[in-house]
């Protein structure tokens, strides 16, 4: 039965790890995008300069941002991979003072040492291992995250944040390109400033003026930069 709760704790984390990821990812697209065609917007009013400068950076954003999650994540595998062999070899070699290891971990949680010893020898039968891993660094041998699938998740997240002020900017006139794109940033950083809070529990309000407040000022500076430089340097 705790063995199953533990499971579940840690599939429920990683659940959860992967939604806040996601969310983080849609917000990065969001923010870069719009800077990248507002800083373009701000020195031509050439549509198709803006369209190949922000399908550029979608482009160029979301593959970076998956090639940066596949190596992290493959890092963090490889060192996971690398404590499980460890701690193999450890059991072949000294399952005694392996045993009184993991008795010492439930010690340390309030339990008196002989129902800490008792409790490692049942698990000891069961998987040693498995009990191992899971007592001292919370792992799962058959639940490693996948450094592909982290890659795939964040290169869609990035594109699907980064579609809506690219799609904003080249719906609008330009007239209104600016305002348009601007007041989609805005209620889309205010939903991931929402999930983003509600995932990890904070105040939502504190989550969304920071993010909106931090998407506003990038927009700003990146028009504004578009706007001087683009007319300075010909």
């Amino acid at each position: 039965m705790a063995d199953n709760k533990s499971h579940q704790h840690r599939a429920s984390t990683s659940m959860l790890n992967r939604m806040r990821a996601a969310v983080l990812g849609g917000n990065d697209g969001i923010v870069s995008i719009s800077s990248v065609v507002l800083g373009v917007a701000g020195a031509s009013d050439e549509r198709g300069i803006i369209f190949t400068a922000g399908l550029a950076g979608l482009v160029a954003g979301a593959l970076s941002m998956a090639v940066g999650e596949y190596v992290s994540v493959s890092s963090q595998r490889d060192t996971e991979r690398a404590f499980i062999a460890k701690e193999k070899r450890r059991l072949r070699e000294d399952p005694e003072h392996e045993l009184e290891d993991l008795a010492k971990v439930y010690m340390a949680k309030g339990m008196s040492h002989a129902t800490a010893r008792k409790v490692a020898e049942e698990l000891t039968k069961q998987d040693a291992l498995k009990a191992h891993l899971d007592a001292e660094l919370n792992l799962d041998e058959e639940d490693l995250n996948s450094p592909m699938e982290a890659a795939i998740a964040s290169l869609i997240s990035f594109t699907a944040g980064g579609l809506i002020p690219f799609i904003a900017i080249m719906l609008a006139t330009p007239s209104w390109r600016f305002g348009v794109t601007f007041a989609a940033v805005v209620v889309a950083l205010t939903g991931t400033g929402y999930i983003s809070a509600s995932f990890g529990g904070a105040s939502r309000r504190r989550a969304i003026l920071r993010v909106v407040v931090g998407g506003a000022i990038a927009m700003a500076a990146t028009y504004g930069i578009g706007s001087v430089f683009g007319t300075a340097i010909q």
